[in-house]
């Protein structure tokens, strides 16, 4: 069952995660929703943090898990960007990736069933 996300990035320029080989590079509300859509669609991302840990082997395979329909809207408000996400991807590994991009930049401001 898909979830929707509502996020606001408050500041998007600290909207970055604390490794720069992880964290966002993009800039303004599309290429933001592009790049985390992307991170949700595929493993990349979660294989780049994973093969950086101590014990690689050890990394729960369920912080894999990615949604191929999974869905990005990204909004431009004031100074400020939200983000709409529609996933099926599970509550833990949608904020695990948001940690990896966002570090801690970011706000849930609601969540819905899709």
């Amino acid at each position: 069952m898909a979830t929707r996300y509502y996020l606001s990035l408050p500041d998007p320029e600290q909207a970055r995660g604390g490794d720069a080989d992880l964290a966002f590079r993009a800039q303004g509300a599309d290429a933001l929703a592009a790049e985390l859509q992307d991170a949700l669609r595929n493993p990349a991302l979660f294989e780049r943090w994973r093969l950086s840990q101590p014990d690689p082997d050890a990394v729960d395979a369920a912080l894999g898990a990615t949604d191929p329909s999974a869905t990005v809207v990204g909004n431009q408000r004031d100074l400020h960007i939200d983000l709409v996400v529609t996933t099926s991807i599970p509550g833990n590994v949608f904020k695990h990736r948001m940690r990896l991009l966002a570090g801690s930049g970011w706000k849930l401001t609601d969540v819905k069933s899709a």
